[in-house]
């Protein structure tokens, strides 16, 4: 038997050169931090199965779209798994379905009236009937009147769909979605009823609140969100409480204000006037985001993707990007509250080619150089496998460059099964080890630009995240250009520094030895 004894003692928390804190969900929307922000929106964005309730059979988008939609599937599962979602106008259903990794077909219900909408496969070809006795398809290139249909829908999961000539499509015994159901259906068990059972929730971002709400609408819940939400009381806050830094995401939409493209709603440009504002007279500064780039470069929420996709690193949509960073540098350059603009948040390794995306840093940072020879112009490490390194290794420019790493000991089945002391040592075995590496490398300087004092241990209590959280602090506040927390507020408590810091579950100020540990290995 052999005991091995593991000692940590945290020595005076240093100050470091960037002690910062995310202003996440503000300017840019995701859902899961103030999920009351959609509560007034009726058929969000979900995912949902569509049956006939005659043949008992699942609604099936076959081979990837091209050809016939047909009634056929026993059980749901892959491709008749819908996702309804906010799209353009107000809000529309997607219908979203995978075969295997190979085959992988959207279907976008994208709404024209209240009740009328067009269905868009991933392939591009919309849902097409020419009339009365048609046999629905995927196969039309572009949307008109054949391609539009009416939803009608009960009290309950039941719906019809319809041609705009009132003709309404039923499920035939043939396994076919035709346009001849005779009459006007009831809701009983007919041909032309089906079941829409929802599955889950999905997207939660500004596409999807400002089509689910529409215009006007939107504009008033977004105008009280960002009046509300961050004020210069907050800024007050983090001062008092030694934050210097404050990380600011915005939207691409934020260079056309106060008049984006649909559906985007304009004011974050004025907000963040406010902001930057407001961190002057703290003394506080900020970092420029850009979190949400034009097509999304991950398909995620926080990057405003309208269906899940990631479709940025088509030219159009790059060129695009340099344009808004050419405004947001523009703009700030010589406002004596920003500390640097951060290129691009969070691109997909799996979507994001890296010959792809360093040209774009590149380029972006010629832009911001062309405005400041001093804003510091920071980089983001590309989201799953990716290593930190490839940055280092790029030459994107020749100084005041930052890498933007982000820890989390959550979204990885890695992290499931750990235990406090597992937690605790993973953050000074791993990341400690990994960011010495980095500060020591001839190259950028490194940003945690996300880090959270939360995890998957479900029975931790106070001491645990105080000691958890202590030890993240050690740690990254040797990164050489700091760290930011995410996020400043939200609605789950542990990821709201606000809350941590008011309820002593994370502790700033310095502080002798913290924690130790003994960790017995049994041989």
């Amino acid at each position: 038997m052999g005991i091995c004894i593991f000692t940590f003692l945290l020595p005076h928390l240093l100050h470091s050169t960037l002690r910062g804190v995310n202003l996440g969900g503000w300017l840019v929307i995701e859902g899961w931090i103030k999920p009351s922000l959609f509560d007034g929106i009726r058929n969000g964005d979900m995912l949902v199965q569509i049956k006939s309730v005659t043949l008992e059979k699942y609604v099936c988008a076959e081979s990837g779209g091209g050809t016939d939609v047909s009634v056929t599937r026993d059980v749901a599962s892959s491709w008749e798994t819908f996702s309804v979602r906010c799209l353009p106008n107000l809000f529309l259903f997607n219908l979203v379905s995978a075969y295997d990794d190979l085959h992988f077909l959207f279907i976008q219900l994208w709404r024209v009236s209240e009740s009328e909408f067009q269905f868009r496969t991933s392939q591009g070809q919309f849902l097409t009937c020419d009339g009365e006795g048609c046999v629905v398809s995927a196969t039309a290139k572009s949307p008109s009147t054949p391609e539009t249909f009416e939803i009608e829908r009960n009290n309950d999961s039941r719906v019809h769909i319809k041609l705009k000539s009132g003709t309404y499509l039923q499920a035939t015994l043939g396994n076919q979605l035709t346009s001849d159901y005779p009459g006007m259906p009831g809701w009983d068990d007919n041909a032309a009823t089906f079941e829409m059972a929802i599955v889950a929730n999905n997207l939660h971002g500004d596409y999807q609140l400002a089509n689910g709400y529409g215009h006007e609408r939107a504009k008033e819940v977004l105008k009280r969100h960002r009046n509300t939400f961050i004020t210069i009381e907050d800024f007050n806050f983090l001062y008092r409480h030694g934050i210097n830094t404050v990380r600011i995401p915005v939207g691409w939409w934020i260079a056309f204000d106060p008049d984006p493209p649909a559906p985007f709603i304009g004011g974050s440009l004025e907000a963040l006037d406010n902001a930057l504002s407001w961190a002057e007279a703290y003394n506080i500064k900020c970092i420029i985001d850009l979190h949400a780039a034009p097509g999304s470069q991950n398909g995620m929420e926080h990057s405003a993707s309208r269906d899940g996709t990631t479709d940025w690193p088509a030219s159009d949509y790059i060129s695009q990007t340099l344009d808004v960073i050419d405004f947001l540098a523009s703009r700030y350059a010589k406002h004596p509250a920003l500390l640097g603009i951060e290129l691009l948040n969070e691109p997909s390794a799996a979507t994001v080619p890296l010959d792809i995306l360093v040209p774009y840093y590149k380029q972006g940072y010629q832009i911001v150089r062309k405005y400041s020879p001093t804003a510091y112009v920071i980089v983001c490490q590309r989201i799953g496998n990716a290593d930190p390194l490839e940055l280092y290794q790029a030459n994107i420019g020749l100084h005041n460059i930052v890498v933007d790493l982000h820890y989390y000991n959550l979204f990885d089945t890695f992290f499931v099964n750990m235990s406090t002391v597992d937690n605790i040592l993973f953050i000074y075995k791993s990341r400690e080890a990994q960011l010495q590496a980095l500060n020591n490398a001839n190259g950028p300087l490194v940003f945690i630009g996300e880090w959270v004092n939360e995890w998957n241990v479900t029975s931790g209590t106070q001491k645990d995240y105080q000691d958890f959280g202590g030890a993240q602090l050690e740690v990254y506040n040797a990164a050489s250009f700091g760290w930011a927390y995410w996020t400043l507020k939200n609605d789950r408590k542990h990821w709201d520094f606000e809350w941590n810091i008011r309820n002593n579950y994370l502790q700033l100020v310095s502080f002798k030895k913290r924690w130790q540990v003994a960790f017995i290995n049994i041989l």
